[in-house]
């Protein structure tokens, strides 16, 4: 992967990994801090330290039932830990679609705009168009309110990469080159566990198309399948981690970045035979 991703270029053979950090009072995953900004740069400093390779901010709830978040709101929480992290030494994504938070975003420092509707608003795409940020286009079925009410797809794989195809066509269209560009298949948004199962298996046919992101850490689809509360899902967490990776996956947007670190290492010393033994 070589991806431009605002002040960085980022080139790896191995997936990178994504911090996440929750500016919110209603994460799914119950880490959220919100109205503390020194208490979520401390949070993103020590994600950094454990070894993510970039930091994921998000002050607008996207999980199953959320309401939306005015946009005084989310820039509110955003824009002070944007500011706090400027000088963190991996770049710092946002994730919004709102295409005024983009750009106040952008202004403070953000490198990337994690967008859970794809670039779909004309004016997002214009604001991204006209800075040098990283793009993560992920597909959702609906809106968060109602998306896991009766999601329905003929064949989820077909449907969901002709859509990110789309969605990658029309960022070329506006003059944004393919090395900003990341596709996420958007597990849990619109989808039942066998759409998400579905569209894992595929995530090789994914990765042909553009550097793909896989965001299921803690996600309700690994409760699903362990019976295990949303704080006891590390070991799942980290399994499809690693399995992501197996599949192609160039980035992966997780809680426990140490504890995928770890996982990742021995992934890459068994499977790719990359091993530092410290000489």
């Amino acid at each position: 992967m070589k991806l431009r991703c605002g002040r960085y270029l980022l080139e790896s053979e191995t997936p990178l990994i994504m911090g996440i950090v929750n500016l919110t009072p209603d994460s799914f995953s119950g880490d959220g801090v919100v109205s503390d900004p020194a208490r979520a740069i401390a949070q993103a400093q020590a994600l950094i330290q454990a070894g993510a390779d970039l930091i994921d901010l998000g002050a607008e709830s996207s999980r199953p039932g959320a309401a939306p978040t005015s946009e005084e709101d989310e820039l509110c929480r955003l824009l002070p830990v944007i500011t706090g992290l400027q000088q963190c030494g991996v770049p710092l994504s946002v994730d919004t679609y709102k295409p005024a938070v983009m750009l106040a975003a952008l202004a403070a420092g953000a490198d990337m705009i994690n967008d859970i509707t794809g670039f779909t608003d004309p004016m997002a795409l214009e604001v991204v168009r006209r800075s040098h940020c990283g793009l993560c286009i992920m597909h959702m079925q609906g809106e968060p309110r109602t998306m896991q009410a009766s999601p329905r797809y003929g064949d989820v794989v077909a449907e969901v990469r002709t859509w990110l195809r789309e969605r990658m066509t029309a960022c070329r269209r506006a003059g944004i080159g393919d090395d900003r560009l990341v596709i996420d298949p958007g597990f849990g948004f619109g989808k039942t566990l066998a759409h998400n199962l579905e569209l894992f298996r595929s995530l090789p046919d994914f990765a042909d198309e553009a550097p793909v992101m896989v965001g299921v850490s803690r996600k309700s689809m690994l409760g699903a399948l362990t019976g295990r509360p949303v704080g006891d899902r590390l070991a799942a967490s980290i399994t499809a981690a690693v399995m992501a990776a197996q599949r192609g996956a160039s980035i992966v947007r997780v809680h426990d970045v140490a504890a995928t670190r770890d996982a990742l290492a021995i992934w890459k010393a068994i499977e790719l035979e990359e091993v530092n033994d410290g000489t």
